[in-house]
């Protein structure tokens, strides 16, 4: 019988120390010295690539900001920070599995993913429309009937696309593309009637298109979601951190001169504005910052 109370407290002392250490990004940080940051390589404005492995963007900004609060809370002024690429089928496994730390990019923040990572203060609001050739004769969603719309595989935007098919029964062929240029690519060739993503990220493709004048973002959005940076579960202190990091720069006004650098002035490659005015759900958060998630 001892023994068997042994075993058992053993396992789970061995599982609670694991859990502890996993969950505690500051610590491995500390202990490592390196801090993992994650990007996209081509979810313009929020993080994409300028050149070879060069990340830039909204997101990538905001994390640099945090990296330099990690920087001081560890009086580590040398810290390593390594920058790795996602994607969205993989950023949520890198994170839980703890190939990176931290991913402030296009991802939504609800609670489905609630239950598998933790989101910071929410810092943009977005909703599903299309990209769509002008010429294409498609305004909204109702005139996809019988089209193929692609999406991207492991954002929210497939799964709301699916089910609007499914409830209005217009008989869409919903496919996916790897990552977000995949998608623009099968719009402009002609594969795909329409893409079919986060108004802002469509806004954002449209810059770095062959001829943006030819596309248009249209449709009234399917719903209306945060997003945030995503940190792994259970960890408070580093969510403590990043948040105070972010209300930091939302209360001192660097949040709107970055919301202007990014989505009003004309930005990377080709030297072309996003063109989005900041949203009414934005400016509230600004005032009273929140993490609510989506349903």
């Amino acid at each position: 019988m001892k023994k068997t109370v042994f075993t058992v407290g053993a396992i789970l002392l061995a599982s609670a120390f694991t859990t502890v250490h996993a969950e505690d990004t500051l610590a491995k940080i500390a202990e490592t010295k390196r801090f993992v940051v994650a990007y996209r390589e081509s979810s313009v404005p929020f993080s994409y690539l300028n050149g070879p492995e060069k990340p830039i963007g909204y997101g990538v900004d905001i994390e640099k900001a945090i990296v330099e609060s990690v920087k001081k809370k560890l009086n580590l002024p040398n810290l390593e920070v390594s920058w790795r690429p996602v994607t969205s089928q993989n950023r949520i496994p890198l994170l839980t599995n703890g190939t990176i730390d931290l991913e402030c990019g296009s991802t939504t923040n609800n609670s489905a993913r609630g239950k598998e990572v933790a989101f910071a203060v929410n810092y943009f609001y977005t909703g599903t429309r299309l990209l769509v050739k002008k010429d294409s004769g498609i305004k909204s969603f109702a005139d996809l009937k019988g089209k193929r719309v692609a999406s991207t595989t492991g954002t929210t935007n497939l799964a709301v696309t699916r089910r609007y098919n499914e409830e209005k029964k217009l008989d869409i062929d919903i496919f996916s593309a790897k990552d977000h240029s995949d998608g623009l690519l099968m719009v402009e060739s002609g594969r795909a009637s329409a893409l079919a993503l986060d108004d802002v990220v469509l806004y954002g493709l449209r810059t770095s298109a062959k001829n943006p004048a030819d596309l248009e973002i249209v449709g009234d959005a399917l719903q209306v979601e945060p997003y945030a940076c995503m940190l792994r579960k259970d960890d408070p202190k580093f969510k403590a951190l990043v948040d105070e990091t972010i209300v930091g720069m939302m209360k001192s006004g660097e949040f709107e001169k970055l919301y202007r650098k990014w989505f009003i002035d004309p930005i990377p490659p080709r030297s072309q504005a996003v063109g989005l005015p900041m949203s009414k759900e934005l400016r509230d958060t600004i005032a009273t910052p929140t993490d609510k998630p989506a349903t």
